[in-house]
């Protein structure tokens, strides 16, 4: 296992301060804010540590509040809103210096059997044909103005490998394409021991979910995104479901597409499937997309 991988590993491993409270860490950032995919996960990893092991997220709903402080740790209070025969549901306030940065409610439910039919997985190529993230990045690096940017993004591409289908964004820039995107992801090392904690792939996806999901909307218009200074954002809010289980150290296909921009926001949408081809989750993101003044 990667030092990058067990760091974000140890970021999700929160320290109980009190009950139905907890301190989540931070990780270095390369921008004066924490990277909103960590606080999503460790706020369903802390309205998970308060539900009964025999139930696992099946939807969460998110908005982020305010920018987060890197140097901060930041508290995590959960709210029992209700525990059902089948069901449990939790609100979770993340606070930092006494004020709210990020709000989420997870919808927990026993596993069971049902109906059951999916959409199709799209074709996509065998992510082992594919260069990582980080191997694209350190070949590009001189397109970024801020060599921060660019080791911090490394960091994170030793945590999580990252196999782009076609070009991301900032390799594109300056030329319009399809609002789509296919994106390859699976922690960078084996979960070992980590099967009787489903709790913590989840989590682990979560995390993912929100580095890539709004790439569909900088595409359509031929932007590159925040690290090439050519757009200022920042995720406004995000819902997961999840509906079959999954591994998060086993190669996931992120396919990804942005319906709609406007008012200075752009929306993607996103479904996750597993290598076989099982839907494993449904995802949709709202961001701030704005064209920063010259």
């Amino acid at each position: 296992m990667s030092t990058a991988l067990h760091r974000l590993l140890e970021l999700l491993d929160l320290e109980a301060v009190d009950e139905d409270t907890f301190r989540g860490a931070n990780r270095p950032a390369a921008v004066s804010r924490v990277f909103g995919g960590q606080v999503a996960a460790q706020a369903l990893a802390a309205a998970g540590r308060t539900v009964p092991g025999d139930r696992g997220p099946h939807s969460l709903h998110a908005y982020f509040l305010r920018p987060g402080d890197p140097g901060t740790p930041i508290i995590y209070s959960v709210d029992r809103i209700r525990d059902g025969s089948s069901f449990a549901t939790r609100r979770v306030v993340a606070v930092q210096q006494g004020q709210p940065i990020f709000h989420l409610s997870a919808s927990f439910q026993r596993a069971e059997q049902g109906l059951e039919h999916q959409e199709p997985m799209p074709k996509a190529p065998d992510p082992r044909t594919l260069p990582t993230a980080a191997e694209r990045l350190a070949r590009h690096a001189h397109l970024f103005p801020n060599p921060l940017v660019v080791r911090r993004l490394l960091e994170i591409g030793e945590a999580i490998d990252l196999r782009y289908v076609l070009d991301p964004p900032y390799l594109t820039a300056g030329t319009a394409r399809e609002p789509a995107s296919q994106v390859w992801f699976r922690v960078a090392g084996e979960l070992a021991g980590a099967a009787d904690r489903p709790l913590l792939h989840y989590c682990l996806a979560t995390y993912a979910s929100d580095m890539t999901l709004l790439d569909s909307v900088l595409l359509a218009h031929g932007r590159g995104g925040w690290s090439l200074g050519d757009i200022v954002g920042a995720s406004l809010d995000h819902a997961m479901w999840f509906h079959r289980p999954f591994r998060a150290d086993e190669w996931l296909l992120y396919d990804q597409l942005s319906p709609s921009s406007a008012g200075g926001r752009g929306l993607g949408q996103a479904r996750i499937y597993t290598e076989d081809g099982r839907l494993a989750a449904s995802v949709v993101q709202e961001g701030v997309m704005r064209v920063p003044r010259r």
